[in-house]
């Protein structure tokens, strides 16, 4: 997911997604929203809610506040691709199934949510069914039911009305020839690929069998929305709640208020305790800003999730009181920049090699806060939490990881660009640590001759319009563009399937793979998916890692860490392993 984005992240004991066993039919989780855990505990110290909860309390009331250096890139729960907003979004939306609300590795644990169990599989794993638990309703008091679902699913599938948003349903559900959602394909019969056989079964139908479909059904795009309120793109002005919270006052990119929703019914959910009032979400709030407010005790959550900024990092780590009050967890997700080949002279792979070679590493991981909240320096795609992850360098910077400049002059030798060149380099505007990152990349690749222009552009349309754009890139000459990922879910196909797939670049944008277009690189991935042997199939991740570094079409910047800060109003704070930070769903406020 997109840092965007998680970048939801399962941890490596998570069941594995393919192999019917690990995934199919579980019904003996229910949920339970575990807001305690097992050491809970009200001593404020450095990592206290890395595995377990700080400040554990069923007190309801108040109102949480939170601000967004920058916007949304979707409130609906049909496009939205950060992991900050798929961790807010179980709020206000509720999805088939979802990652457990608990501390620690608990939250790497899928357990029912709108769904009575998991999903029960049939067909050889082609076929996957679910049962709606009886009696729940949106806001107004209409009850949910299966064809919601159905329709939810088959809007998403329309990239043209929502840019935004995974591409995993329009890839493997069996889908008509042609289909292009229930706008513009309205009267064609989709019972090929979802059936609704009464108010409370819906029944998925795949191309090829996938052991791992509970993955599927846990996205937001699964979360219910009445047709007969479907308003398009502009459903994201009002989302229709089944959750325990409704929106109330909602001005598109400025902020948004969430309050209870009175036909929330907690009999219905044993993921949720909904302890605070409401919500208050501010947005293009200045991140230096965000990290002063929340030392202070006048903000309460950094909705990105990413950690402080540089310019408060010496700060919290120098004063044990600030100190006391912060997270260091290690996340499944790479800060990276996309070479992008469709650019010239990037459509010459020596060109892009000269990139990786001149690159500063240890700039990139300065750029992102060091080894202590930036994360270790990376060659690779996977981090070392997803299983097959391989230790390898195609482009080695150098003792001092500082880059090894005659190696990317005889590359810009090998192009046909002796004294270099001239592109642009993107970035979102209201992100310091990735402006950071296209300054020290100026500064290293103009070593070699390589003269870099910035251009900024606003986080929430940064996909759908400029850098996930294809043709915005190719007309605007984006050579570069600063980028991050986490998984899906902690698993080779989780991982890299949204990012490495060319078959995900969509011409109207919205692309989450802004750089990769290798036919090799598809073929892998479908022969991976299909193989059933766990330690093959493992190994194959690591096989496409390497051929996409082969082509040098990625620059691999930090496997990243961050530090967090807890709001000392808070109370159930623990970071969730699912999500690679705070559990937004969990918390109360004193």
């Amino acid at each position: 997911m997109n840092s965007k984005r998680l970048v939801t992240a399962v941890a490596a004991g998570a069941a594995v997604v393919m192999g019917l066993s690990a995934c199919g039919g579980g019904t003996s989780s229910s949920g339970g929203g575990t807001t305690g855990g097992s050491g809970g505990t009200n001593t404020p110290a450095f990592n206290a809610a890395l595995t377990n909860t700080f400040n554990p309390s069923d007190k309801k009331g108040g109102i949480v506040k939170i601000a967004n250096a920058g916007t949304w890139d979707s409130l609906d729960p049909g496009e939205t691709y950060y992991g900050y907003s798929w961790n807010f979004l179980r709020l206000y939306g509720r999805s088939l199934v979802m990652f457990k609300p608990a501390p620690g590795g608990g939250s790497n644990e899928l357990v029912p949510d709108l769904a009575e169990k998991l999903g029960e599989p049939s067909d050889g794993g082609k076929t996957w069914t679910y049962k709606l638990r009886a009696g729940i309703k949106y806001e107004d008091g209409t009850p949910v039911t299966s064809k919601d679902v159905k329709h939810a699913v088959l809007r998403s599938t329309d990239k043209e009305t929502f840019p935004n948003g995974p591409a995993y349903f329009e890839g493997y559900l069996a889908l008509p020839e042609g289909y292009k959602g229930p706008y513009k394909s309205k009267d064609v019969n989709t019972d090929s690929a979802i059936e609704t056989p009464d108010d409370q079964t819906i029944v998925f139908h795949l191309k090829a069998p996938f052991g791992g479909f509970d993955y599927f059904a846990q996205l937001p795009q699964t979360v219910p929305v009445p047709e007969a309120k479907d308003t398009g793109a502009k459903y994201r002005e009002h989302v229709i709640a089944t959750g325990p919270y409704k929106f109330d006052k909602n001005e598109i990119d400025k902020g948004f208020n969430l309050v209870r929703n009175d036909q929330w019914d907690q009999s219905t959910d044993p993921n949720r305790k909904a302890l605070p009032d409401g919500y208050q979400v501010s947005m293009n709030v200045n991140a230096d800003d965000i990290d002063n407010r929340l030392i202070s005790g006048d903000l309460d959550i950094d909705i990105a999730g990413t950690g402080v900024q540089p310019a408060s990092l010496s700060r919290v780590l120098g004063d044990p009181a600030l100190k006391a009050n912060a997270d260091n967890p290690t996340i499944a997700r790479l800060w990276y920049t996309s070479i992008n080949p469709t650019v010239a002279p990037f459509d010459n792979k020596a060109c892009r090699e000269a990139v990786e070679y001149a690159a500063d590493r240890t700039g990139y991981q300065t750029a992102y806060g060091g080894a202590f909240s930036g994360g270790d320096i990376a060659s690779t795609l996977l981090p070392s939490q997803i299983p097959g992850a391989q230790k390898f360098d195609l482009y080695p910077a150098g003792a001092d990881n500082k880059g090894d400049v005659e190696k990317a002059k005889a590359k810009l030798q090998e192009c046909g660009k002796p004294d270099g060149f001239e592109t642009n380099i993107s970035y979102r505007a209201e992100r310091p640590k990735e402006k950071a990152t296209a300054e020290s990349l100026q500064q290293s690749l103009g070593r070699v001759g390589i003269k870099l222009t910035l251009k900024a552009f606003p986080q929430g349309d940064y996909f759908s319009q400029f850098a996930g754009n294809p043709p915005y890139v190719k007309a605007n000459g984006l050579g570069l563009s600063v980028n991050g990922w986490g998984a899906d879910w902690n698993d080779g196909f989780g991982f890299l399937s949204q990012i490495v797939d060319s078959r995900v670049i969509r011409e109207t944008g919205g692309s989450s793979n802004t750089s990769v277009r290798i036919p090799d690189v598809d073929k892998m991935l479908d022969e991976a998916i299909g193989e059933t042997d766990k330690a093959k199939r493992e190994g194959m991740w690591g096989a496409i890692d390497k051929r996409v570094m082969e082509e040098a079409v990625i620059l691999p910047g930090v496997h990243a860490k961050s530090l967090l800060v807890r709001s000392k109003k808070l109370t159930n704070v623990f970071i969730s392993e699912a999500y690679g930070m705070y559990d937004y769903l969990s918390i109360g406020v004193a």
